[in-house]
């Protein structure tokens, strides 16, 4: 499963805590690094698609990046996702280093949108002003577009490029992926699609970024253990566990519910507000009642 490097295991896309005013939630906040760290996870995640980071304000990004490395003091891996980057302005990876981050992971604009054959120059020019590793975030969902595997093997190499978050629902894709590039040194693969995460890691994945870890990060954190152990009994029921947990939030929902329905759960347990932010809205109070039914069905409200 791992290439020998320091990027691996379980790292959580944390939601982004807000209060009922929109501002950040500082002690939901650290409650959240908290509970992740109890859980053993490998890193932590923040201002990814969970964590609405597209949305959040810059000041406000540069807050949670600060608070989570000074909070986390260095006992997991503090990965910090840029929002909706423009071409012209490559600065909030370099802030977000300034600030302690382990690792920075971008995805490819959103209002600005590129052609895929317009990413490689783009990743190379960011790469080349970064002050620390990179992580390349592949998102079509989100970004309109998908990183091509051929621009991928070209950024090889670059003393800053630490890897690659593939979230694109593509089996094939994904099994491209983990035979041109699992294993290689000083390059982790980390799988973000929920469904694929215990094939990708028995294919080679170095991890996965998991956002049912926000609920169960214990679960999530075994099964890498399990799939380094070679304990297929124990990978099948741990993957399926997360897979039954992730529904709770994800089915008949699009993108955007689901990140409000996640908040809705968490917020059952007491661990933040069902504050988002625009676009996205919160549920509504029969559908955190539904959820809130189902968490005890799952037996979630008081752990995992």
């Amino acid at each position: 499963m791992r290439n020998g490097s320091k990027y691996h295991g379980a790292v959580v896309p944390l939601v982004t805590p807000f209060t009922a005013q929109g501002a950040l939630d500082t002690a939901a906040l650290d409650r959240l690094l908290d509970g992740q760290i109890a859980g053993g996870v490998a890193g932590v995640f923040v201002l990814g698609t969970t964590g609405e980071g597209a949305h959040v304000p810059r000041e406000v990004r540069r807050q949670v990046v600060a608070q989570s490395v000074a909070r986390v003091n260095k006992r997991v891996l503090v990965y910090a996702g840029l929002g909706d980057i423009r071409a012209a302005d490559m600065t909030e990876a370099n802030e977000f280093f300034q600030a302690g981050a382990d690792a920075v992971v971008v995805h490819p604009p959103i209002s600005e949108k590129l052609a895929a054959e317009k990413l490689l120059g783009w990743y190379q020019a960011l790469l080349d002003q970064a002050k620390g590793p990179l992580m390349l975030y592949n998102m079509p969902t989100t970004t309109g577009v998908s990183i091509p595997l051929d621009a991928v093997e070209k950024l090889l190499g670059h003393p800053r490029l630490a890897g690659l978050k593939d979230s694109e629902n593509n089996p094939k894709r994904h099994e491209e992926l983990l035979q041109r590039f699992g294993g290689k040194k000083d390059f982790s693969v980390f799988i973000g699609v929920g469904a694929l995460m215990e094939k990708g890691l028995k294919l080679g994945a170095d991890g996965i970024v998991p956002s049912v870890g926000n609920l169960i990060p214990k679960i999530c954190q075994q099964l890498c253990a399990a799939v380094q152990a070679a304990d297929w009994s124990a990978v099948e029921k741990l993957s399926a566990r997360m897979n039954v947990v992730a529904l709770l939030y994800q089915k008949g929902r699009n993108l955007n519910e689901s990140l409000a329905a996640l908040k809705a759960a968490m917020h059952c347990r007491g661990l933040c507000a069902l504050q988002v932010l625009p676009p996205l809205r919160r549920v509504s109070d029969a559908e955190l009642e539904k959820i809130r039914s189902q968490m005890g069905e799952l037996h979630l409200l008081n752990g995992e």
